[in-house]
This record gives C-alpha cells, structure tokens and sequence, in this order.
C-alpha cells in the first residue's frame, strides 16, 4: 500500500544470505522494518523459486501448539484427515521448490524453531526467511540484523540538498505529503526534520507516526515535543497490528517479552547517555536483585531481543541502545525509585576514570587515555549535569571537572568544558580548594578561547583564594596560568618569572604533567622574548624528559615552540622538520591545538621561502581545524598573530589576494586527518595548486569521498568525523549515486582523477 524506501544494501545482503543459507532471520528492534524488509525480499525473490512464496504471520498467534495449524492454513494444506497437522505440512512441503516467510516469531520462539527444524530437514528445496527480535538459534541459521534507516546526523549549516537522500528523511516526506499534500523538505525546515530523523533513531514505525503529526504540527513544533514522544506518536495506521498503531504499544510489546532480570538491567541502562562498556555496565548496575545474576548473561539477553546494540569495531566492546528504547527504560528506572542510587552510581564510576586518566597522564598511553575520555564522553557529561542539581555534590562536580581538564582541552571539547565548568563556579560559591582548582581549570579554557579577561577575573580570585588558603600548589597553578595570560597579552618577559615560580613549586610537588606543560610555554615566552637559544635549550629538556617517561602530549608542544624558535632564527628546514614531529604525533592524539598551530608554521616557512601557493593551502587547512576548535590563532596573543598575518600578507601579495583565498578554500573542509595528512605531504618547493573542477557533491560528500580513497571503512570514517556508522552509510550510498559508480575502487579513482596535487599527494 505505501512505497518502499530505501534499503537497497540491506536488501542485496539479505538476498546474498539467503543464497547461502536455507535459513535466515531478519533481527532487530521493534518498528525496524523486518517484516517490510521480508516482504520486499520476497517480491524480488519469488521468481527464484518454482513454487514461489508463502507467508506465515504469527503476530496473532498467542499459543506454541497453535502454530502447525497457522502454518498449515498459510501454506493451503488442503488435507482434512486426523493425522498430526505437522505431517500434513511436511507432506506438503517435502517435494516443493519454495521461498517461505515465517513473520513475528519473537513470542514463540521454540514453537517456531520446531516449525522451522522440522520443515527444513524434510523439504530440501524448501528455504526460509524469518522475522523477530530474538534469534531462533537452531543449526544453520543465518542472523542478519537489521539496522535503523540511515540518519542525518549532525550536519553544519543544514540545508535541503544535504539531508534530502537518507533514508530517513526520505520516509518522512513521503509519508508527510500522504497527510499534509504540499508538504516539502526545504531548507527552512531542513534542521527540524534532521533532528526529528535523528532523535527517532531512524526507525520507520516511529517515523510514520510521527509523519501523521505533521497534518498539524511543524517539524519544528514536533521536535520540542519529542520528550513526550510515547504519548505523542499515537495514531498510526489502522489497519496495522494494535502494538504497531503507537510507539508505547510497539515497545510494551518488547518490554512484555522480557524477563524480571530483563526488564530490571534495561531500566538501570537508562542510565548511560551514550554507549558503555561492560565493566561500566557492571559497576553500575550489578547491585541489589542484580548481584547474583552475571549482568553480561542479562545484557546477553538483551542483545538477543535487539533491546542492545553491540559495537565491535574494536576489541573492547561498546554497547549502546537506541534514544527510544534508553527513555522507555528511563521511565521504566523513575517508576522503580531507584533512579537517585543509579545516578549516585554513575557519578561515582566516572569520576574514577577521570581520576585515573588525570593521575596516569603524564606516561605512555596518552593518546589511548584520550580516545577512552572522547568515547565516554557523553557520560562524563551527563554525571556533570547530574550531580550540579545536588548541592552535596557539587564538590564532586568540581573534582570530575578538573580531572577532565585535559579531555577539554588536548580532546577538543572546550566548549563543553568552559560551559560546565563556570556552571560549577555559579554553584560551588565557598572558598574552598575544590573551587580554586576550578578557577585555573576555567581559566586555561578561557585563555585558549581567547576569552582573557574573564581567565584574568578567574586567576586573580585563584591567587586570592591560594593565599587565603595558604596553599602553595594552587598558587603555583595561578601564576602558571597568569605566565599563558602574560604570553597571550603581549609580555614574554613577565610570564618567563611567573613561569619558573611556577614550575619550583610543580616540581617540589611531584607535579610531573605541569612541570612539563608550564616548561615548553616557557620556551614559547622565551622566544618572543628574544632568547631564541633558552627557548631551544628549554624545549630540548621538555623533550628529554618526555622521552624518558613515554610522554607525547606536552612532547609536541615542546617540538612546535621549537619550530618557532627554529623558524625565527631563519633555520627553515629545522622549523619543518619540529613541526612535522608535533603533527606525526597528532595521528595518534588529534590534538586541534597543536595540530593547527604546527600547520601555521609550515604555511609561514613555505611564505617565507617563497611558495605562496603552498602557504595559501596551508593557511586554509589551520584555518579549519581553528574553526572546529572554536577559537582562531588571534587568541595565541599578539606575537604569533603577528607571524601568522605576516606570512599571510606576504604570500598574498605574491600571487593576489583572490588567488590566495582561492587555493586556501579547499582545505578549510578538511577534516582533522585529512589536515594533517595534507602538512605532511606539502613541500615548500611544491608547484600551485590548479584549481579544482566543481564537485557534484556537498561539502561533507567530499569529505566522506576523500577518506574512502584512502582505504577507511565506514566504521572509521564514523570515528574520524565523529558522526554515526549509520550516516556515513547513507552519505556513501548518496557518494555511489551521484557519481553513478558501484565501488569503492571507482570513487577513489574518481578523487585520484580531480584532486588537488598536494591533497593527492598527502593521501586526501
């Protein structure tokens, strides 16, 4: 009755399984499309098959012996005798060449794996397709899980063009013009309807329902109602199935299926706001009716009704369930009133990790610290936001806050770190050292920011506070970050004293990390101090001391201060050679920072030496990483914005300000990788740049195309934009159309083809 959208790559795998397989279920949670998929599969397979298809539905069947008869009804067996009705269906099927559907399989599953077992061993050219949330788990089943529909994600400046291909949001049109027949995707409503595809998950039931809310709601409106979406997405189609006429009734379906212990884990994994490992899982969530039942044998279960998805891209598992299913357990948790413990629970194993990333820092590791800290980061958040609605807590807030201090800054979060960190500062107002270690914390996101009147407010008030308190290592904090503000405003010379103040009293602490951090922006105050030599000499004793220690992070700082030093004393190839260190490091810690001031210096080494074409593309890849960063090298202070713009100006100078922007506009889409990989590749004694044909696909399209030439699955192009596996499947798929292509092969031949040589050259 309606089209079918989408799903071409799940439907060619499924037709490969069955091909392979004379059993495969379609897995996956309720509102997917299983049952849709099936019977798509079915019409393009029935020619296939001498017999064609049967299709059994057991959604109304409610007891396991009632099932050979529903089979028996559904495949015409036309005998009338007393025998056994599951040998008049053997007797019917044996010599039959055909395809048969059995649908909904989730309530009765031995039932239907008799069914299925008995059939299968007495019918040789009989295949079989099931649909459920649970395998049926007999031998030779083949399991194919069933995504949701491919998703936006979060796309910057979303217009119409960029989203109008996903699955999702082409289901959502459709359906919207059935009820509302002028309805259009435009680049008005562009961002509602994303975040409506997203929030649903890409799930085709919740979809559909809520298309029929648009007959009179906005996108928009509906988007700020999704709180209450089991109440709000009512009124599906009549004349479907009464679990599938709402989204609570669809998920009551699933919920009645569970078990005690089920149904107990799914409301306590509410608590996670992103995925989760399992030792969090059990942490967490392995108490009280849980203690004597292993949580990994409950989540097993819970994987198997499709209620938790599993990431296995990397051998630590992550698990994760959809928005839909975590709020109908969130409500399944504030019903059981023990929401307060959970939370309390939360708060407690993720300040420990925080604890643990912050105390190990300083060692080997780093980078695998950093990439643990990104991955949970929407939990450390979420125990923030948490626990600032408790003033017991507020003092835990600030400890977590501080020892996620170089998550906000190496892993790129500032925004998110400075917005919780003065919500802290608003609620944590006694004079306490939990409050002063939050004001040099803010500060140094502030000073990154570019935002040094306000770290100046907060340090002044950290000096106040260190010597109210008599407290020594917190003063040595201000002034450390008193030495960045004096840098940052133009006085070298008043942050080298503040800065060797500050690293006495790190290193009569034992403050390692902060010796190391305080000691190459003393080579950085150093150098534009004049005393280029101290800063090289600085710098080399960072280094030294890293090395031996297995220490990265403050390593290629000290190696990109080098490069200043080195690119000030006019020793060009050294300059280089420091700064290509610091950002072959940054593969490993995606560092913006130091990745886009690196790429600074070797746009001005290539003005310098005469390659305004490669500064111009340099200039452009810094200024990129910049903006995803959040701030730009202005907030760096005076001097190095003075180099920057000098170089800047010179090259323009020699080959036009317009062509200078020209060849400098493709690099600022780069990705982070992509940057790098472009600063490496670059000589100064490259040619200019050719410009570039115009590219039929979107900015993000480009990006996707780019990573696909150099070998990324979608998997790790999903962790190198940080977007979901879902929409680099929908913008791959869009990728193939668009350039009508059929591989991967052809698209990077495609890139190989218009590429911009340096691009080509650093593997873009």
């Amino acid at each position: 009755m309606t089209s079918f959208i989408g799903r071409r790559r799940e439907i060619e795998e499924a037709r490969a399984r069955l091909q392979q397989s004379r059993l495969v279920s379609l897995l996956g949670v309720g509102g997917v499309g299983k049952t849709r998929l099936a019977e798509e599969l079915a019409v393009r397979s029935a020619r296939a098959f001498r017999d064609s298809v049967r299709w059994i539905d057991l959604a109304s069947v409610r007891q396991p012996e009632a099932v050979p008869s529903a089979a028996a009804v559904a495949l015409g067996v036309t005998d009338q005798s007393s025998r056994a009705v599951m040998d008049k269906v053997i007797d019917h099927v044996q010599s039959r060449h055909m395809l048969i559907v059995l649908d909904n399989c989730e309530h009765l599953l031995s039932a239907a794996a008799e069914l299925v077992s008995t059939v299968l061993a007495a019918a040789p050219e009989v295949r079989i397709v099931t649909t459920s949330r649970e395998p049926l788990s007999i031998a030779g089943e083949y399991v194919y899980m069933l995504p949701p529909l491919s998703t936006p994600g979060e796309i910057e400046d979303c217009r119409a063009a960029d989203i109008a291909h996903f699955e999702s949001v082409s289901l959502l049109v459709e359906r919207a013009q059935s009820v509302v027949a002028d309805f259009q995707l435009t680049d008005i409503n562009a961002r509602a309807v994303a975040q409506l595809c997203n929030r649903l998950d890409g799930i085709p039931l919740a979809i559909e329902l809520a298309a029929a809310r648009l007959r009179s709601l906005s996108p928009s409106q509906l988007v700020e109602r999704l709180d209450k979406r089991f109440a709000l997405l009512t009124g599906g189609d009549r004349g479907a199935m009464p679990r599938q006429q709402t989204l609570r009734a669809l998920i009551d379906w699933s919920f009645d299926l569970c078990s005690d212990t089920e149904r107990l884990l799914w409301a306590r994994l509410s608590v996670f706001s992103g995925s989760f490992d399992l030792d969090a899982a059990e942490a967490i969530c392995g108490f009280g009716d849980l203690s004597d039942t292993p949580v990994i044998d409950v989540l097993d279960r819970l994987i198997g009704k499709c209620l938790v998805a599993v990431d296995r891209t990397t051998e630590q598992l992550r698990y994760s369930q959809l928005m839909t299913v975590r709020e109908y357990g969130h409500e399944l948790l504030e019903k059981s009133g023990d929401s307060e413990n959970l939370f309390h629970r939360h708060l407690e194993h993720y300040s420990t990790r925080a604890d643990r990333s912050s105390i190990h820092w300083c060692g080997p590791g780093q980078s695998e610290i950093l990439a643990g800290l990104r991955i949970d980061h929407p939990n450390f958040v979420a125990a923030l936001d948490w626990s600032l609605r408790d003033a017991s807590l507020r003092a835990a807030a600030a400890r977590l806050a501080v020892a996620l201090r170089y998550h906000w800054i190496a892993g790129g979060y500032l925004s998110d770190g400075r917005i919780r960190l003065e919500r802290i500062l608003q609620h944590l107002t006694a004079p306490t050292r939990e409050r002063g270690d939050v004001l040099w914390v803010t500060a140094w996101t502030a000073l990154i920011q570019g935002d040094h009147d306000a770290a100046l407010a907060h340090l002044d008030e950290c000096t106040d506070l260190a010597t109210a308190l008599g407290d020594d290592r917190l003063r040595a904090h201000a002034d450390h970050w008193r030495g960045i503000h004096a840098v940052f405003s133009g006085k070298p010379a008043d942050a080298i004293r503040l800065f060797h103040d500050a690293i006495a009293v790190h290193r009569s602490v034992g403050d390692l990390a902060s010796v190391l951090t305080a000691s190459f922006e003393l080579g950085m105050a150093q150098t534009y101090d004049g005393q280029l030599d101290s800063a090289l000499r600085t710098c080399g004793e960072v280094i030294a001391v890293a090395d031996a220690h297995g220490e990265k992070w403050n390593k290629a700082y000290a190696l990109w201060v080098s490069s200043v030093a080195y690119f000030h004393l006019g020793r060009h190839d050294d300059a280089v050679e420091a700064a290509e260190q610091a950002l072959r490091i940054q593969h490993d810690f995606k560092d913006k920072i130091c990745t886009a001031l690196s790429i600074e210096l070797l746009s001005w080494v290539a003005a310098s030496s005469g390659d305004a074409g490669a500064a111009a593309t340099l200039s452009g890849a810094a200024k990129g990483v910049w903006r995803r960063l959040g701030t730009s090298v202005v907030a760096f202070g005076p001097h190095i914005t003075e180099d920057s713009l000098t170089s800047e100006h010179k090259a323009a100078r020699t080959i036009g300000a317009d062509e200078f922007a020209r060849l400098a506009a493709p690099a600022v889409g780069l990705t982070i990788d992509q940057a790098v990989n472009l600063a490496l590749g670059t000589r100064p004694d490259a040619a200019p740049t050719p410009p570039a044909e115009a590219s039929p696909l979107t900015r993000r399209e480009q990006q996707i195309a780019e990573l696909l030439a150099e070998g990324l699955s979608n998997r790790q192009i999903a962790d190198a934009l940080v977007i979901s596996r879902r929409t680099v499947d929908g913008h791959v798929e869009h990728i193939l159309d668009k350039l009508a292509v059929s591989s991967r092969t052809q698209v990077a031949a495609w890139v190989a083809a218009r590429a911009h040589p340096r691009i080509g050259q650093a593997g873009g």
